[in-house]
């Protein structure tokens, strides 16, 4: 295969995960039928199966798209950052900007549709799930070290993600606070010192 038909596929490919994800987010994953995802690109349903085997490889490929960019989003802010509290700052304006930004369908997806994801798929997203979770723990440490916050990182870390989970629940871009300043409206919840 030459490089432009690689590049073309993988173009494809994932114009058709960003697509499922919108889809699985809307319709659910169980409702979404394989001619629902090829309608939305321009596909024959079978067509599909030229990129990803099942409609369940789809759907992890959705989740590990979000995951994926985020952690990756969430590295390089926490790179740039130079105090415990800068590093606090990122965790929540990242989460919350990809959460209710770009990666929106994809991590809410991620959320609320693990359930359907098989037994044996279930390890390859909890492997990326944790490696996010460890810039979390990482930073929460640091911040405790530096008594920004309580010492119980762990349930800290939890209860945190959590509720900005939940923020695709109630938020909603035209209300009174943008998703910067709810970021940091959270953070001065969260900070005790």
């Amino acid at each position: 295969m030459s490089k432009e038909n690689a590049t073309e596929d993988n173009s494809r490919r994932m114009e058709l995960v960003r697509a499922a994800a919108r889809l699985f987010r809307d319709q659910g994953y169980e409702r979404t039928t394989v001619r629902d995802l090829g309608n939305a690109v321009g596909l024959q349903s079978g067509s599909l199966f030229y990129h990803f085997r099942t409609k369940e490889e789809i759907l992890v490929a959705v989740m590990a798209l979000g995951i994926t960019a985020t952690t990756e989003q969430l590295a390089a802010a926490l790179s740039r950052a130079k105090t415990p509290r800068e590093k606090l700052a990122a965790l929540f304006h990242v989460h919350l900007h990809s959460l209710l930004g770009d990666n929106q369908a994809a991590l809410e997806v991620m959320l609320y549709e693990w359930r359907s994801v098989s037994a044996a798929a279930k390890p390859g997203l909890i492997v990326l799930r944790d490696r996010y979770e460890a810039l979390w723990q990482d930073a929460l440490d640091e911040a405790a070290a530096a008594g920004l916050v309580k010492p119980d990182t762990r349930l800290l870390r939890r209860t945190l993600l959590g509720s900005l989970h939940w923020t695709v629940q109630w938020y909603h871009g035209n209300g009174e606070l943008s998703v910067a300043e709810l970021a940091d409206r959270m953070l001065e919840l969260t900070v005790i010192a």
